[in-house]
């Protein structure tokens, strides 16, 4: 009896299917395999180093915040938002090294608080540096999630640099180049150094502490001004913080929070008054520095 038509093309249709699946399978295979070694290579770099894939997207970001400082720093844009004009220099003859020291510690107060007003959750403030870990950032406003993806961020309600208090800064320590990765390092006498647009400030670690995530009393106002670095401990968790708490121990006045070049040179060369006839700026190396 002759079969019909369709008996051999059902026969061989199962054959045709069987290599179709295997190289099938053979290519998910192999995707699966890259992608289990894309995330290995990815947790063995998170764990030596940082998370590479954050890492790129808060360095373009640190690279515009850096732009967006250096446009802040000629000075035009805090004096804009002082809401009182920055009293003139004191006159020759008439104010002391110490008052003088005194009025630029004023000005930079000033200009904090305007920088405090003007700037925005997630916009530069300033650069934090400490040589020993190599670390270079620039300091966002404000500790949100959306903040520290962009570097290290400062405690709103802290005050900033040339303000009386506690500076607050925090920072990642595994994601979005991981500022604070190796905070544990700092030992006592390490440098830690920011620089606002109106002044550079230089603070000297004096300890470490674990705290738990509710202890925020490490941010309180103490009898000296200070800054206090936190970042998640340990790495890789959130269960606890690590502190850091480092005195003020100098203050130097940069751009408009100096005074007038003049103005200084004025106060740091008095002329003696038994030789009225002599002209200090003729002849500078004449005269010692006032004391005083």
């Amino acid at each position: 009896m002759r079969s019909g038509p369709s008996t051999p093309s059902r026969s061989r249709a199962p054959a045709r299917r069987r290599p179709r699946l295997r190289r099938l399978r053979a290519v998910v295979a192999a995707v699966l395999l890259s992608c289990g070694v894309v995330l290995l290579a990815e947790a063995a770099v998170t764990v030596l180093w940082q998370e590479p894939l954050t890492a790129l997207a808060a360095r373009d970001r640190q690279a515009a915040l850096e732009r967006e400082l250096r446009r802040m720093e000629d000075g035009a844009a805090l004096l804009r938002a002082v809401s009182r004009p920055l009293r003139p220099a004191p006159k020759p003859r008439t104010r002391t090294r110490p008052a003088r020291a005194q009025r630029e510690r004023e000005r930079m107060r000033v200009l904090a608080r305007a920088l405090a007003r003007r700037a925005r959750v997630g916009g530069p403030i300033g650069r934090i540096a400490i040589p020993k870990l190599g670390v270079r950032f620039v300091v966002v406003r404000g500790t949100d999630d959306t903040a520290l993806e962009r570097g290290p961020g400062h405690y709103r309600w802290t005050p900033l640099p040339g303000q009386r208090g506690t500076v607050g800064i925090a920072g990642h320590r595994t994601t979005y180049l991981a500022p604070f990765r190796n905070i544990h390092r700092l030992r006592a006498g390490d440098r830690i150094v920011l620089r606002m647009p109106y002044g550079r400030f230089e603070y000297r670690v004096r300890r470490l502490a674990i705290v738990s995530p509710e202890e925020t009393s490490v941010l309180r106002r103490v009898g000296h001004d200070r800054l206090v670095l936190t970042s998640c401990h340990p790495l890789y968790s959130e269960a606890e913080r690590i502190v850091a708490f480092a005195p003020l121990v100098r203050a130097v006045p940069l751009g408009e929070a100096r005074l007038p070049r003049r103005a200084r040179r004025a106060e740091r060369v008095a002329v003696p008054r038994a030789f009225p006839f002599l002209d200090w700026q003729a002849t500078p190396r004449l005269y010692a520095p006032a004391q005083g």
